[in-house]
C-alpha cells in the first residue's frame, strides 16, 4: 500500500508542479526531480524501486509517442540532415569523448565499459527539452531542432550502450560490427513501426466507439516497443515511425477521435513525465545512500565528464553549423546565440539514469562489472549538471541574450505561407477535370472549405468537424449515390490539400522564406480536420 500511495502522491504533486512552474517560469519535470529528491530526506520516507530493465519499457513508449504525434514525415524528410548530425552524429562523439575520458580517470574499468558510460550519458532527454523550450519563448529554428534530436538520439544511445556491456560482460571487444547492428536494427524498428501503425489504422476503424478507438493508441506504444526489441531492433525508432504512419493515415471523418485522443495523451504525457522524473529524483537519492562517502572519491571524474559533454555539444554544434553551407538548412543559420541556447538545452534525464541503472551486476566470469558505481555516480551527476542547472537558468540565459523571439513575427510569416497554400488550393480546385463530376452544391461546399483554409491554417477560426447525416437512407440507388458524391468530394479535398501543401514544400527552399513557418504550415495541414458533407 506504501509503494501505491507514494505513486498516487508523486502524480499529485505532478500537477502541483506544473501550476508552480507556470507561475515561476520554470520546467516542471526540474522541479518534480528537485521536490522528490528532497522528500527522500525526510526520516522513514517509503522508497519506490522499479527494476532498472523495466523502466524504458515503461515510460519511454507512451512519452516518445506523445512528442511524435507533433511531428509528421513532410517535417522529418525536410529535416533529415538535423536528424543525422544531432540525434546520431553527435550521440556518438559524445559517447566517444565521454568514454576516453572514463578509461583515462577511472582505474580498471576497461574500454567497453568506458563506452557503456559514454552510452549512458550522451542522449540528451526530449520530454526536459520539450518542456523548457516551451516555457520561453524559444524561436521555432531551435524548437525544431530540439525536436528532430529528442526522438532518434536515445535509439543511438542505447545500441551503442547494448553492444558495449554485451562486450564487458563476455569479456570480448567491441568492433565495426556496431554500425552494422545500428542500422539493420534502425530498418527493422522501421519496419515494425510501419506495420504497427497501419494494423492500429485498421483495427481503429472497427471500432465504433470513440473513447476505444483512442484507448488503443494507448496500448499500441508499449506493443511496437516490445516487439521490436524481441526483434533486436531499435524500440525506440519502432514507436516513432508507428505514431507518424498513424498520423499520415489519419481520415478527415476521423476528427472527432483526433479531438478526443489530442486531450487523452496530453493527460498521458503530462502524468507520465512528472511520474518518471519524480522517480528519477528517488533514484539519485537512493544511489547517494549506496555510495555513501565512497562517492566523493567519484566526484572528480564526475566533473570532468559534466564538462566534457557540455563543451562536446558546444564545439559539435558551432562546427556543424560552421561546415554546412546550404542554403535552406537549419543548422546552416545558427548564430553564435543560438548555439549557445541550443547547447543548453543538451538535458540528460530518463534514459541516463535508466541505463545506468541497467547495468548488470557481474561478468560472465563471476567478477563484478568493472566501475559500475563509478559509471552511476557520473550519471547521475551529468544528469543533475545538465537538468536542474539549465533548466532552472534557461529563462534568465533566454533574457539576458534578448533570444526569445515576438510571437508576432511567427505569426506574420505563418500568414503568408497560409495564404499560399490557399492559392494553391484553390487554383487545384479550378484546373481539375474531376471537379465536372461534382455535383453544385457539393463543388460549392468544396471551394467553400478552401476559402477558409487560410483562417483555419492560421488558427484564426475554429476547425470545423466532420459532418454526417445520421439518418437512414432506405433506397439502394440513394445511398449509392450518395456514397459516390463522398468519394468525389474525399478526391477534391485530397487534390487541393496536395497542392497546398507541395507549394508550401516549394516556397520553404526560397531563401526569403522562414523555413519554421513553412514547417508550422505543414503540420497544420497534415492535422486539419475538413468538413465531410454527406
Amino acid at each position: 500500500m506504501e509503494q501505491l500511495a507514494l505513486i498516487v502522491g508523486l502524480l499529485f504533486a505532478t500537477v502541483v508542479a506544473v501550476g508552480l512552474g507556470d507561475r515561476l517560469r520554470l520546467p516542471y519535470p526540474v522541479l518534480m526531480l528537485i521536490l522528490s529528491a528532497a522528500l527522500t530526506f525526510i526520516p522513514g520516507f517509503p522508497d519506490l524501486q522499479i527494476a532498472p530493465e523495466l523502466i524504458l519499457p515503461i515510460f519511454l513508449p507512451p512519452l516518445l509517442f506523445a512528442t511524435a504525434q507533433k511531428s509528421s514525415w513532410a517535417v522529418f524528410r525536410i529535416r533529415w540532415r538535423t536528424l543525422l548530425l544531432m540525434a546520431v552524429g553527435l550521440v556518438v562523439v559524445t559517447t566517444a569523448v565521454a568514454a576516453g575520458a572514463g578509461w583515462l580517470l577511472i582505474p580498471g574499468i576497461g574500454i567497453p565499459a568506458a563506452i557503456a558510460l559514454g552510452a549512458v550519458v550522451a542522449p540528451p532527454d526530449p520530454v526536459a527539452v520539450e518542456s523548457v523550450s516551451a516555457r520561453v519563448r524559444m524561436p521555432r529554428r531551435l524548437t525544431t531542432i530540439l525536436q528532430s534530436e529528442g526522438l532518434f538520439n536515445d535509439a543511438a544511445a542505447i545500441v551503442i550502450f547494448q553492444a558495449a556491456t554485451a562486450a564487458t560482460v563476455a569479456g570480448s571487444r567491441i568492433g565495426p560490427g556496431i554500425a552494422v547492428s545500428f542500422i539493420l536494427g534502425a530498418a527493422i524498428a522501421v519496419a515494425v513501426g510501419m506495420a504497427m501503425g497501419w494494423i492500429t489504422v485498421l483495427v481503429t476503424r472497427l471500432i465504433q466507439s470513440t473513447v476505444a478507438r483512442s484507448a488503443v493508441t494507448l496500448v499500441v506504444p508499449f506493443a511496437a516497443y516490445i516487439l521490436a526489441e524481441e526483434l533486436h531492433a531499435s524500440g525506440v525508432i519502432a514507436v516513432v515511425v508507428t505514431a507518424l504512419e498513424m498520423k499520415r493515415h489519419a481520415r478527415a471523418e476521423d476528427a472527432a477521435e483526433r479531438i478526443t485522443r489530442a486531450a487523452f495523451w496530453d493527460v498521458v504525457e503530462l502524468l507520465a513525465t512528472g511520474l518518471a522524473f519524480g522517480l528519477v529524483g528517488l533514484a539519485i537519492k537512493r544511489v547517494v545512500d549506496e555510495e555513501g562517502t565512497a562517492i566523493f572519491a567519484m566526484l572528480p571524474a564526475a566533473v570532468v565528464v559534466c564538462l566534457l559533454v557540455l563543451v562536446v555539444r558546444v564545439l559539435w554544434i558551432w562546427l556543424v553549423a560552421g561546415m554546412i553551407k546550404k542554403r535552406g538548412t537549419e543548422l546552416s543559420r545558427l548564430s553564435f546565440k543560438d548555439v549557445i541556447v541550443l547547447s543548453w538545452c543538451g538535458m540528460r534525464g530518463l534514459a541516463t539514469l535508466a541505463l545506468a541503472l541497467a547495468l548488470p551486476l557481474t561478468l560472465d566470469s563471476g567478477a563484478n562489472f568493472p566501475a559500475r558505481h563509478e559509471i552511476i555516480v557520473i550519471a547521475c551527476a551529468v544528469l543533475l549538471a545538465t537538468l536542474v542547472l539549465p533548466g532552472l537558468t534557461l529563462p534568465w540565459l533566454m533574457r539576458v541574450l534578448k533570444a526569445s523571439e515576438d510571437p508576432s513575427v511567427e505569426r506574420d510569416a505563418a500568414r503568408i505561407l497560409a495564404r499560399r497554400a490557399q492559392s494553391a488550393a484553390q487554383a487545384a480546385l479550378k484546373n481539375n477535370p474531376l471537379f465536372k463530376e461534382l455535383p453544385p452544391e457539393k463543388l460549392k461546399s468544396v471551394r467553400s472549405q478552401m476559402t477558409r483554409l487560410y483562417a483555419e491554417l492560421t488558427n484564426s477560426a475554429p476547425v470545423q468537424e466532420s459532418v454526417t447525416d445520421g439518418g437512414k437512407v432506405d433506397e439502394a440507388a440513394a445511398r449509392d449515390q450518395r456514397a459516390r458524391s463522398r468519394e468525389l468530394v474525399v478526391a477534391a479535398q485530397t487534390i487541393a490539400l496536395d497542392a497546398a501543401r507541395q507549394e508550401i514544400i516549394e516556397a520553404r527552399k526560397e531563401p526569403a522564406t522562414d523555413p519554421e513557418a513553412a514547417d508550422q504550415v505543414l503540420r497544420q495541414l497534415d492535422l486539419r480536420t475538413m468538413i465531410m458533407p454527406e
